[in-house]
């Protein structure tokens, strides 16, 4: 029976919270796991390429396996690529998936119940924790991230390109949530603990 544990990796800052919490806990994952568009050859909503989250799987010591999915894709065409990947090595022997979200109910019944379709099990280790606290965590640990993508209607465009530190968590204006779990900003990790060596900046 299939008991590895992949996570959902992004290359973002939830991703490596996630990663940093689940080593702590001691139930670290096998490998990590990202969907990229196979157009643009970039994560979605990130714009980072792939090349780059490679790079950052190889400094964390884990393997990455890339799942290419449509440019806009339906939920289908989604889900249908994701039952492929998870029905061949090495997703094959995953028994579950972590994610790092932290509070987005609708989100996280999606992925429970889409992955409980397929007999896989699904954990959130950052689930309920305080954002505030955690983006500060984030800093005071010691990792370290640059902003990637903002949402234009929550961040104006000069976020963009910025440290992730806490100056810019002191900037964000009133509503946008600290760790941008609604989507105002994602970001790319490039050092901190979860690294056997920092990946190329």
């Amino acid at each position: 029976m299939a008991d590895g544990l992949a996570l959902s990796w992004s290359g973002g800052k939830d991703s490596a919270l996630a990663l940093w919490t689940l080593r702590r806990q001691g139930t670290p994952p096998a490998m990590l796991l990202t969907t990229f568009d196979e157009e643009t050859g970039t994560i979605p909503h990130h714009g980072v390429a792939l090349d780059r989250v490679r790079e950052q799987a190889a400094a964390t010591g884990l393997p990455l396996v890339p799942i290419a999915i449509p440019p806009a894709a339906a939920n289908e065409t989604y889900e249908d690529r994701l039952r492929t990947a998870f029905s061949t090595p090495p997703l094959d022997g995953v028994g579950a998936v972590a994610f790092g979200d932290l509070f987005l109910e609708d989100l996280r019944r999606y992925r429970e119940q889409r992955l409980a379709e397929a007999g896989l099990g699904a954990r959130f280790p950052l689930w309920g924790s305080d954002t505030h606290a955690l983006a500060r965590e984030f800093v005071a640990a010691g990792f370290r991230a640059v902003v990637v993508s903002v949402d234009g209607d929550r961040l104006g465009p000069e976020f963009v390109g910025r440290e992730l530190d806490d100056a810019l968590l002191d900037a964000l204006p009133a509503g946008v949530d600290p760790c941008g779990e609604n989507g105002e900003y994602h970001t790319f990790v490039y050092d901190g603990p979860i690294y056997e060596r920092p990946p190329v900046p």
